[in-house]
């Protein structure tokens, strides 16, 4: 079973990578072959809402989201983490799943999706607030991201309080529950 990991702060190893990363070593614990991409280190742009997509479902800007792409449909589970930036995601994830216009495109327009073998995420976020309705926007779009790709909603994550890289380490029952959760992905579907 293969898991990919999507970290989308700007920051290395901060606090929604680490929490990232520990739920990617329960997935590898219960023997997943795990991968990471950051996605701060592609070269990638925007959506330009050019409609290129519209009749084939595909998009036809070529850069780095081409081998997300890949990458995403050849997985079997899938965990993006973020910051919660102005109570939403970080820019970088935005970006990433505004390209999957194309995908939603082939879905709900086109009707050329057929439904993929059974798939399972979870979100993990942290942000500096405790308030919880901060995460709420950021849960939407990840939940309409998800079920774009047939990915279900299996779980989140939402730590408040984490003003200081490397918060999250102080955090013991997130970072349990992180590894429980990556885990869970891959124990569930044996």
């Amino acid at each position: 079973m293969k898991v990919l990991g999507i970290s989308s702060s700007p920051r290395r190893l901060g606090n929604s990578e680490i929490l990232l990363d520990r739920a990617l070593e329960g997935a590898r614990s219960a023997g997943a072959v795990v991968e990471k991409i950051v996605l701060n280190e592609i070269n990638f742009r925007p959506c330009q809402e050019c409609g290129g997509c519209d009749k084939g479902g595909v998009c036809i800007i070529h850069d780095g989201m081409d081998a997300i792409y890949r990458k995403i449909a050849d997985t079997d589970a899938l965990i993006l983490s973020s910051p919660i930036f102005f109570v939403s995601l970080s820019a970088q994830a935005k970006m990433m799943i505004d390209r999957f216009q194309c995908a939603w495109t082939a879905k709900y327009v086109l009707n050329t999706v057929k439904s993929p073998r059974k798939r399972r995420g979870i979100f993990l976020s942290v942000a500096g607030s405790y308030r919880k309705d901060h995460f709420e926007n950021a849960r939407q779009i990840i939940r309409a991201f998800f079920a774009t790709l047939d990915v279900e909603y299996a779980g989140e994550i939402f730590c408040g309080g984490m003003v200081k890289a490397l918060d999250i380490g102080k955090d013991e029952d997130a970072m349990n529950k992180a590894y429980a959760m990556g885990k869970g992905l891959i124990e569930s579907d044996e």
